[in-house]
C-alpha cells in the first residue's frame, strides 16, 4: 500500500497551501506507481466514505476508483452543463443513469484514482460556489477518515429465500400479453425483464461480489456504485451505450442471444446457429435501424459494421457496431437519443416503455440504464446489464429478453435464466 499512502500525503500538502476564500474549481494530480499489489476496488470498498464508484473498461485499458462527492447531479444534463465551465475542462463526472434517463446519480469525485495506458494517477478536486478555502477543509476532513485498505472478504453465503418477479407462471402470462400486443400491431418488439431477490442469512459485501464478477466475466465493462454502507448497484455488462472522443461516436446493437458452452466446438456450433437464425438477426437489425434513425439528424454518415458473435461465460450475443461523427459533441443529447435502446426497451420506444411500466411487476431503477463518465472532451457509458442491486442481506438480480413475433415463453425464460447466471453463480452453487 506504499503508493496510495505516498500519494495521499502529497495531496495533504496541496491542501495546506493558502487557498482563496472565493468560488472556483481546482484539482491536482499525483502520479501513482503501478509497482505493487494495489487493488483500487478493494481499497475503495474499505473506505467509510460514500458515494463510491468503480469502473473498468471492457478491454481492460482503463480503470477508475472514485470516492466522495464534491458535487452531485440528479441528471446527466446538469452534469454536462457544469462541465462547460472553463475551469471544468479536464474534469470527469462519474455515475449512473436510470432506465428512465431523466434520472441519474452522478457525481464529481473528491478523489479519483485512474489507470490508463499503463500509467496511474490520484486526483483530488476542490469545487465551490462560495469558498475554495472552506472546501479544502472539507477535503482535509474526508482524507482524515480514510483507512489503509485491505483484502475483500471471500463470498461464503447461506441462502434463506429466493423469489422471482414475475414467477414462471407470471412470466408466461407476461409474454402472452406482449405477443398479443405485437400481433395487434401495437408494438414491433418489447424487452421484458425479471428481477430475482436472493435473501441471505447475513449482510452482503457488494464489493466482494463485484471482485468475483470481475475475475470470471471477461470482455465486459465492470461497474459498481455504493450509495452508502448498505446499498449498492453493480454489474458486468458486455454492451457499450456509446463512446465519444471529441466528435467521434461509437455505439452498437447488442441483441440476439444463445447459450454459451465450455466446450469450444459446442460453443462454435451455437454461435454459427445464432449468426444465421432469422429471429435473432431480425431482432438485432431492429435495434440497428432504431439507433440509426435516432442519430441521423445529429451526425454525418453512419457506418454499420458486419455482424459478429460476442462470446461470454454463460451466453453469446449478436453485435453490430455503429461508427459515426457528431455534428457537435453533446452528451446530454446522446443519452436521450440512445437510452433506452431497442435492445433494452423495444420498438416503438415510447410505446414499449409504457408497456414495461404498466406490466412489469417491479421498477427497473438503474437496471438497463447506463454506467460510466462524461467530460468535455470525451465520454463513455455502458448499458447497465448483467447487473444486481445489493440492499443489506438481499441481492436482486436482473435479466431481460427481447420479445418479438413468434417468441416462445419457455425459451425466453431459459434465456433470462442463462443471463442471470453470470452473477448468480458467483454467490450460489446450484
Amino acid at each position: 500500500m506504499l503508493s496510495i499512502s505516498v500519494a495521499l500525503e502529497s495531496l495533504q500538502g496541496f491542501l495546506s497551501d493558502e487557498l482563496p476564500d472565493a468560488p472556483g474549481t481546482r484539482f491536482v494530480d499525483i502520479p501513482f506507481a503501478l509497482n505493487d499489489a494495489f487493488d483500487p476496488l478493494a481499497w475503495l470498498c474499505c473506505q467509510p466514505v460514500w458515494p463510491q464508484f468503480y469502473w473498468q473498461q471492457r478491454n481492460g485499458d482503463e480503470e477508475v476508483a472514485a470516492l466522495g462527492a464534491v458535487r452531485r447531479f440528479a441528471a446527466l444534463p446538469q452534469a454536462d452543463h457544469f462541465l462547460q465551465q472553463p475551469a471544468a475542462a479536464d474534469l470527469r463526472v462519474w455515475g449512473l443513469n436510470a432506465f428512465a434517463p431523466e434520472q441519474g446519480a452522478l457525481f464529481l469525485p473528491r478523489l479519483e484514482w485512474r489507470r490508463s495506458a499503463g500509467k496511474a494517477s490520484l486526483r483530488l478536486t476542490l469545487s465551490s460556489d462560495t469558498s475554495l478555502r472552506q472546501d479544502a477543509q472539507r477535503a482535509r476532513d474526508m482524507l482524515s477518515q480514510l483507512l489503509p485498505g485491505g483484502a475483500l472478504p471471500e463470498l461464503s453465503l447461506s441462502l434463506k429465500s429466493e423469489r422471482h418477479h414475475p414467477d414462471r407462471a407470471g412470466w408466461f402470462r407476461l409474454i402472452a400479453q406482449a405477443t398479443d400486443a405485437i400481433a395487434a400491431g401495437e408494438l414491433d418488439k418489447v424487452v421484458l425483464a425479471r428481477a430475482t431477490d436472493l435473501r441471505f442469512s447475513q449482510p452482503l459485501c457488494a464489493g466482494a461480489i463485484m471482485a468475483a464478477s470481475r475475475r470470471v466475466n471477461l470482455h465486459c465493462y465492470h461497474f459498481y456504485m455504493a450509495f452508502d454502507a448498505d446499498s449498492a448497484f453493480l454489474g458486468s455488462s458486455p454492451e457499450r451505450l456509446w463512446r465519444r472522443r471529441g466528435n467521434l461516436l461509437r455505439t452498437e446493437a447488442l441483441a440476439g442471444t444463445v447459450a454459451s458452452h465450455p466446450d469450444e466446438r459446442q460453443a462454435q456450433h451455437l454461435a454459427n446457429w445464432l449468426m444465421y437464425d432469422d429471429k435473432n438477426q431480425r431482432e438485432n437489425m431492429l435495434v440497428v435501424e432504431d439507433i440509426c434513425q435516432r442519430l441521423q439528424d445529429d451526425v454525418q454518415a453512419l457506418e454499420v459494421l458486419p455482424p459478429q458473435v460476442v462470446r461470454l461465460r454463460k451466453v453469446q450475443h449478436l453485435r453490430r457496431c455503429i461508427w459515426t461523427t457528431l455534428t457537435s459533441p453533446d452528451d446530454a443529447r446522446c443519452l436521450l437519443q440512445l437510452q433506452p435502446t431497442a435492445a433494452v426497451a423495444g420498438l416503438p420506444r415510447d410505446v414499449a416503455r409504457r408497456f414495461i411500466e404498466h406490466h412489469e411487476p417491479f421498477v427497473r431503477e438503474w437496471y438497463a440504464g447506463s454506467a460510466g463518465y462524461l467530460s468535455r472532451e470525451r465520454s463513455e457509458f455502458c448499458v447497465a446489464l448483467r447487473s444486481a442491486k445489493v440492499t443489506g442481506d438481499t441481492l436482486r438480480l436482473y435479466a431481460g429478453a427481447g420479445i418479438v413475433r413468434g417468441s416462445d415463453p419457455e425459451q425466453e425464460w431459459q434465456e433470462i435464466t442463462n443471463k442471470a447466471a453470470g452473477l448468480r453463480s458467483l454467490v450460489l452453487d446450484d
